[in-house]
């Protein structure tokens, strides 16, 4: 599914009520590193940026950063002095957030490829930043996500400042994959793990963010209750219907369905339909899925088999050699996995 970059905005974004009700206590912190800990969908960019808005807001208030001052508008339009976002570069696209001047020369000239990991260099540049005077006077933030992007070299080059900060910085680290950090990071952070949405608040966020009541309870379920997942399929095309028909289609070897998915969302729905049938073949509730659109006969070794190979597939799933090739493969693991058999 192809993914198109948030736009700059120049008035604050309201945060989903629940990720609101975290902040009270996340700014009364005075820990110069935190470390906000959760599986992916729940809001965890949304709720660091609130937190960063808030450390550096002129007149913070009992809910949060004020979202009226200069300090605020600078946040919003991605231009605050002494707020360091440090992402991959092809996260940093998708924000919208500038790229330094070297690293657009560098994309623009096609002497590469945005970077998927947080890069080293970039890292050296965060550490400059944070042992400058903050412009405003009041104190400077480094906001890192998603921290697993961080390889051990750059782990590595974090670490020492963490261990001794300079002056007033804080460090915001966000993580969708906790156990991929390094436990000496850890160790240098209070982390705080994400709360879960209701499913009302979920539904109702997802109304106002523009979905159908059924396609807002459909894709909930799609996603595991993770409502920034929900509204992502949406944006990108994908409806109760489609999402409906994934399973007969991986039965009946028809890959078309998924023309305009990357690997990574590939492998990621294959898994889910793997989960949903296995449970189901054990009298279980599926999930991510209806129980009226998944097959009811399976081959459970063949499945669980299949569920390996799908684990593997995770592993390596940003560097296939050909995509097609993967799709195509992928997809007839699925066929033979699903095919109808009596136990």
């Amino acid at each position: 599914m192809k993914k198109s970059g948030s736009s700059m905005q120049s008035e604050p974004v309201e945060a989903p009520p629940w990720i609101s009700a975290q902040l009270g206590c996340l700014v009364s912190q005075h820990s110069h590193a935190i470390l906000l800990s959760g599986p992916s969908g729940l809001g965890q960019y949304s709720l660091a940026l609130s937190l960063a808005t808030s450390f550096l807001c002129e007149d913070l208030g009992e809910e949060g950063a004020c979202g009226r001052c200069s300090s605020c508008h600078s946040v919003a339009v991605k231009s605050h002095a002494d707020l360091f976002v440090l992402m991959p570069e092809i996260t940093l696209n998708h924000f919208s957030w500038p790229l330094s001047e070297k690293v657009q020369s560098d994309l623009d000239e096609k002497k590469r490829k945005p970077s998927k990991e947080i890069r080293v260099d970039a890292m050296h540049d965060a550490i400059e930043f944070s042992q400058r005077t903050s412009s405003r006077g009041k104190s400077k933030i480094v906001l890192i996500y998603p921290a697993e992007r961080m390889n051990q070299i750059t782990s590595n080059a974090l670490l020492k400042t963490l261990e001794e900060p300079p002056g007033a910085v804080r460090f915001i680290l966000v993580t969708e994959a906790e156990h991929l950090l390094l436990p000496t990071i850890k160790s240098r952070c209070i982390t705080h793990k994400l709360i879960w949405p209701s499913k009302l608040d979920a539904l109702d966020w997802l109304s106002k963010k523009g979905l159908p009541e059924n396609e807002a309870s459909a894709l909930l379920q799609a996603s595991g209750g993770r409502p920034n997942n929900a509204l992502s399929l949406f944006d990108n095309g994908i409806n109760a219907d489609i999402w409906s028909r994934v399973p007969h289609a991986l039965i009946n070897g028809d890959s078309t369905i998924f023309k305009d998915w990357t690997p990574s969302e590939l492998v990621d729905v294959l898994q889910k339909v793997c989960h949903d049938v296995l449970v189901l073949s054990y009298g279980g509730e599926p999930i991510f899925f209806s129980a009226s659109v998944l097959p009811t006969q399976i081959n459970v070794n063949a499945v669980t088999r299949w569920s390996r190979k799908l684990f593997q597939a995770r592993k390596t799933v940003e560097h296939p050699f050909s995509q097609g090739l993967m799709f195509d493969a992928l997809t007839s693991q699925a066929q033979i996995a699903l095919a109808t058999h009596k136990y």
